[in-house]
């Protein structure tokens, strides 16, 4: 008897002992990655992929998109150049790599990046916000500018996650599920909370909301614990961007390279962007739906939150499928989801009686849940291209050959748009845009010839790429070059 009572005295106590982990247990989570690690790199990754990126970057879009419509009064065409105009900080991501990992300022690798990059976001948003009448060329540089301040700050953060994997091995994963999570966290209060604050401050209200993240990102370089490394070598800079760049085009040369490569740029090229003659018509007031600005922030957020169910969705039940296979899928479905635009502008919804907000936000939730499903085997196979010694440099190239692809597919989109007079109160022709669309959606198909056969477990480049005698030497002589790997959420 005796024994059975302790027995269930210890069962009882166990269970009040997990009652209040599984309540503390991301607080408890937080403060183990901040004892291990230092409070500062989980300030920092709070501050820069939750609030700055999450958060800031969700703002920023829904402000742009109302700034352009109804401040400076440019066209959806127009808008879709200057949105690729304003992703070009990200296109050339690796420089900026390359420069926190090479270039030391004061003594410092990482510190005065986070400087340099919250003050040019705090002048940016600060000159947009503060500006009666801002002319649409300062006004693009302002945000090319803040752009350019976000993606070094992501790649500046990106390297103390490398960092502290290195000497942390045992928390890689949970330092980038952390990254991942505040990312998508962030996004989704982002969206919902944009359309209320356009609403009550205007645009350039929110972009002077945008100040905060970047004062933030300005506060984690003061205070961000780093090692100061006096009397650097400044002659040594001109050499090792000479062999990162002799190594990246070697590697590109090979066919089990460039092959992928291509299709990949190409699948997102063909897939044209016009999601601005959406907004336009989702909140014009006589040709289109009349949206106010808070439904269109709710839109954003389911869609944030389809992109979630995404992720979870291929990490639990796709993750191990073959390239060639899932894409094939993936990409048929994506070019069917885009005819739930078509349906809703054609106003078929209405006939079988569903009203076009609930509408909107099934078609919102589903693309970009199939956009997710897309874009993360794209990432996988792409770390599996990168040869050992400059992963991180290379992987920083292929996201940037990526990142041109949705260039060319929002400028494409933009010249579209423009050919089928497509404007800021006519949308007699926005169908025939969505439709053409949808068709050279399902174009990849016919080069994925292009993506290798093999599934994620099995190795793509060649032998003698792998494995080298050098490999040793060239890891350590490459290790700082290994921060420029991006997130899955990155651009």
């Amino acid at each position: 008897m005796v024994e059975e009572g302790n027995v269930e005295a210890g069962n009882k106590a166990v269970e009040e002992d997990k009652e209040p982990n599984c309540f503390w247990g991301p607080i408890d989570w937080l403060r183990m990655l901040a004892s291990e690690t230092h409070w500062s790199f989980v300030f920092g990754v709070v501050s820069v992929y939750g609030i700055s990126q999450g958060l800031g970057g969700a703002l920023a879009r829904v402000g742009t998109d109302y700034y352009m419509k109804d401040v400076q009064k440019v066209q959806p065409s127009e808008l879709q150049v200057f949105s690729g105009i304003i992703s070009i900080p990200w296109i050339v991501k690796p420089i900026w790599g390359l420069l926190t990992d090479v270039v030391s300022i004061g003594g410092y690798r990482r510190r005065p990046y986070f400087i340099l990059s919250g003050l040019l976001a705090l002048v940016s948003m600060l000159l947009i916000s503060l500006h009666s009448k801002l002319h649409l060329v300062f006004a693009l540089l302002a945000l090319t500018a803040g752009s350019a301040a976000v993606a070094i700050s992501d790649v500046t953060i990106d390297a103390c996650v490398v960092q502290n994997s290195i000497s942390h091995p045992s928390l890689a994963t949970d330092m980038q599920s952390l990254c991942n999570l505040m990312s998508a966290i962030g996004a989704l209060v982002g969206f919902f909370i944009s359309g209320v604050f356009v609403h009550l401050v205007g645009p350039k209200g929110v972009f002077g909301l945008l100040t905060i993240p970047a004062a933030l990102v300005f506060l984690v370089g003061i205070i961000l614990s780093e090692p100061h490394v006096p009397d650097f070598d400044y002659k040594e800079i001109n050499q090792k961007f000479i062999d990162a760049g002799k190594a990246m085009w070697t590697t590109l040369k090979c066919p089990e390279v460039w092959r992928p490569c291509l299709y990949m740029y190409l699948s997102f090229a063909l897939s044209l962007n016009i999601n601005e003659g959406l907004f336009y018509w989702y909140t014009d007031s006589k040709g289109g739906l009349s949206f106010s600005q808070e439904s269109i922030g709710y839109i954003f957020s389911i869609g944030a939150v389809g992109a979630i169910l995404g992720a979870i969705l291929y990490q639990n039940k796709l993750k191990d499928e073959p390239f060639r296979d899932l894409l094939f899928w993936i990409q048929l479905f994506y070019g069917l989801t885009g005819m739930l635009d078509l349906m809703l502008v054609l106003r078929i919804n209405l006939k079988f009686g569903v009203p076009d907000y609930l509408f909107v936000v099934i078609g919102e939730a589903a693309t970009q849940m199939i956009w997710r499903l897309k874009w993360m085997p794209l990432l996988v196979l792409t770390a599996k291209l990168c040869p050992p010694g400059i992963e991180g440099t290379f992987f920083a190239l292929l996201m940037s050959i990526d990142n041109f692809g949705l260039l060319s597919s929002s400028w494409g989109g933009g010249l579209l748009l423009h050919l089928l007079n497509v404007t800021r109160t006519k949308f007699e022709n926005l169908w025939l845009a969505i439709l053409i669309r949808n068709i050279l959606r399902l174009s990849p198909l016919g080069i994925l010839f292009l993506v290798p056969r093999g599934d994620p477990s099995s190795s793509i480049l060649p032998a003698d790429m792998l494995s080298s005698k050098d490999e040793e030497a060239e890891e350590s002589k490459n290790v700082e070059l290994i921060s420029l790997v991006n997130s899955s959420d990155g651009r």
